[in-house]
């Protein structure tokens, strides 16, 4: 797409014509992507990013908490109960982003954040309260909602405010903060499950509280995070949109920048108050069909290969490798250590070697090390210290394939559909292999064999090197590119 270029005007008067075909040409995609990083970005990723870290938490804490559920004196849960109670949590995050991605594009980014963040303290709170297997997998169906939710508006809103030349990097770590959230999660477990601190059916109660007095504290650091000037621009409300850009400028540079001569290429887009269902559907799946296969096969991928195997990652710790459930978290901590690093470390290789080249190779090798560390298993190999090296490697590879995961489907369509888009083919992604997956798995454990868990590592395994082929041939090419250089908005005009 070539950008105009145009004289030294933020944006052009209205054009006088009926209310829904008002056009306006704007710079501020260029002028948001030629910001260096400042103060503004990272507190932008802190009140955003920490999503990821509830998230975190909250897996982590359904995994730790296995073997306490099993043991709690109310409840009593067998391997099948956890099964779908974590596959209700992801049931609830498939619903949640599929239902709040569509109100993300169509009333804004910002709302949405209250909205999914107060249903997730609503749900948190409750899940401490469960009497029974209904009870619990309702509440944990409920606190997935609001988590996928935050997930629409959240990395719609980050790639929307981050400059394009930091933008993989930006979004892979803000994925992989998920594991401090983890790590948050398997301290909480290892005093909360420990009997000579708390009894065995409060400890994994006071656990859940945990999520909610932090997601308090996310409410307060938001109130100052802006609505997507982008979105504004679009959405008929130009002069919202140039007044949180030239504050973001000032806050940044202390000055608005120098739009004059032509400095900075401009766009003209026509505003709509929405964007039609049929066009979102022919725009994803028609105009952008190989663009929604990779999606479709990298989110399924990654979404079987995490969620099947750490939602289950406590059970084989307590029932091949005999370790008790209050020392899972433990075991957790270096495998959390590994989850982070991976984005941290490699993050900048999206930026510079390039996307598709960092997807094939994370994607590819987390497969190749779950296959070879799965056969090590079966034959009785590895011990539980051993287990934890192997999948802290392998995820080390696996953090960000994942996270990248998000970040393709999140800066490869336009901005009227990026929340929906990020919605459907997480709920798509998720619900074929997430939702499966924990249930599958806890099945596997429960016929004792060591056999059958290894044939379902081999079937995450071939997912995910079947996800490396289709990126290295399918793939775009987006780093470092602006946002409508790589899909232009629907609303554009030539």
């Amino acid at each position: 797409m070539e950008l105009q270029q145009s004289p030294a005007l933020n944006y052009a008067p209205v054009v006088p014509a009926a209310a829904t075909d008002r056009i306006v040409e704007t710079s501020i995609p260029a002028r948001l992507d030629a910001l260096p990083w400042s103060g503004f970005h990272t507190r932008v990723v802190l009140a955003l990013g920490i999503t990821w870290i509830l998230d975190g938490l909250e897996v982590t804490l359904a995994g730790a908490l296995s073997g306490a559920l099993k043991q709690s004196p109310s409840l009593h849960f067998s391997n099948l109960d956890l099964g779908i109670a974590n596959s209700a949590y992801l049931a609830g995050a498939v619903l949640g982003a599929l239902g709040f991605g569509w109100l993300t594009d169509r009333i804004g980014r910002k709302k949405l954040f209250f909205i999914t963040l107060a249903l997730y303290l609503s749900a948190t709170a409750a899940t401490a309260l469960s009497w029974d297997v209904a009870s619990y997998a309702l509440f944990r169906f409920l606190t997935g909602a609001g988590i996928g939710g935050e997930y629409t508006a959240i990395n719609s809103t980050i790639q929307e405010l981050v400059p394009a030349r930091y933008r993989g990097w930006t979004d892979l770590v803000i994925n992989g903060s998920f594991w401090i959230g983890a790590a948050m999660g398997a301290v909480a477990a290892i005093v909360l499950l420990d009997p000579a601190v708390i009894g065995p059916d409060l400890g994994w109660r006071l656990a859940y509280l945990i999520g909610a007095t932090l997601g308090l504290v996310v409410l307060l650091m938001r109130m100052w995070i802006p609505e997507s000037p982008r979105w504004l621009m679009i959405h008929g409300r130009p002069d919202e949109a140039h007044a949180i850009v030239d504050e973001i400028e000032r806050s940044v540079t202390g000055h608005c920048q120098d739009t004059g001569e032509g400095r900075f290429p401009k766009i003209r887009l026509r505003m709509r108050d929405h964007t039609p269902i049929a066009e979102v559907v022919h725009t994803l799946f028609s105009v952008y069909r190989q663009r929604a296969l990779v999606g479709l096969a990298l989110m399924s991928a990654q979404a079987f290969f995490y969620n099947a195997i750490f939602f289950t990652f406590a059970l084989v710790l307590t029932d091949f490798y005999g370790i008790s459930a209050d020392h899972v978290g433990w075991y957790l901590l270096p495998f959390a250590a590994g989850n982070f690093l991976g984005p941290l470390l490699l993050g900048r290789l999206f930026d510079t070697l390039g996307r598709r080249t960092m997807i094939m190779f994370t994607y590819g090798a987390s497969g190749v090390l779950l296959a070879l560390s799965g056969y090590l298993f079966s034959i009785g190999v590895l011990s539980a210290q051993g287990q934890t090296i192997a999948w802290m490697v392998i995820f080390f590879f696996a953090s960000p394939a994942a996270s990248a995961a998000y970040l393709t489907v999140s800066e490869t369509f336009p901005l009227e559909v990026r929340a929906l888009a990020i919605a459907v083919f997480y709920a798509v992604g998720t619900g074929i292999g997430g939702v499966i997956g924990p249930a599958l798995f806890g099945a596997l454990i429960d016929t004792g064999s060591r056999t059958s868990v290894f044939a379902g590592y081999l079937l995450g395994a071939v997912l995910m090197i079947a996800a490396a082929i289709v990126a290295w041939r399918y793939a775009v090419a987006a780093e470092r590119k602006s946002l409508e250089h790589i899909a232009r908005p629907l609303a554009f005009m030539e």
